[in-house]
């Protein structure tokens, strides 16, 4: 099993459809303004933060949090702002924890496993996006646990980048994949919450 490079993620975007929608290289800008950067890298693929389905825990409403038994009265929708350079964001308050989409959905092959991590330049700002895996033959929108560790408000943007994707292919199919096993999160098109 190896990590895989840019050549073989283009390829398998087109090939097999594994990522949609897809940037095929690494973009730093939009509208003649600075993003935090999204599409194929040189051995990942950096996902982006859609613009809907994004919620914050609470204790406004919520007693708890049962992940066996979700209470989807511990969520808030927050306001989507703009900042004055027209880019689109929301206001995750100090030591919160959220949930978010990705743009793109994947459709992970038989023989490809795929982790999810933070990027750097939220990392430095105070943002922990969870380690995720993408198992073989999953298929669908990546929900992305992101956490303010910061005392301070933070921006989280949508339609940007939120956190990359290394790609591990391994020299033979599994034997059970994602798939195969009716996993519950299987074809997710929006935010989902946890099931047991």
């Amino acid at each position: 099993m190896s990590i895989k490079s840019d050549i073989w993620i283009r390829r398998m975007a087109t090939e097999e459809e594994m990522i949609s929608p897809f940037l095929p290289e690494l973009v730093r800008e939009k509208d003649g303004n600075r993003i935090i950067s999204a599409g194929a890298s040189s051995y990942g693929y950096d996902m982006r933060l859609a613009d809907d389905g994004f919620r914050v825990f609470s204790s406004v409403h919520g007693l708890e949090i049962d992940p066996k038994h979700f209470d989807e009265n511990s969520l808030i929708e927050p306001t989507l702002r703009e900042a004055e350079d027209g880019a689109k964001y929301y206001l995750l308050p100090p030591h919160h924890y959220g949930l978010g989409v990705t743009v793109e959905t994947f459709k992970m092959p038989r023989n490809v496993t795929g982790v999810a991590l933070g990027k750097s330049t939220y990392a430095r700002a105070g943002l922990l996006v969870n380690t995720t895996p993408l198992e073989a033959g999953w298929m669908g929108r990546l929900v992305v646990e992101i956490g303010n560790l910061a005392n301070l408000p933070l921006r989280v943007y949508v339609n940007e980048g939120i956190g990359q994707i290394l790609f591990f292919e391994s020299n033979e199919a599994c034997d059970v994949s994602y798939s195969d096993r009716g996993g519950k999160y299987q074809g997710q098109t929006g935010l989902t919450y946890a099931k047991v």
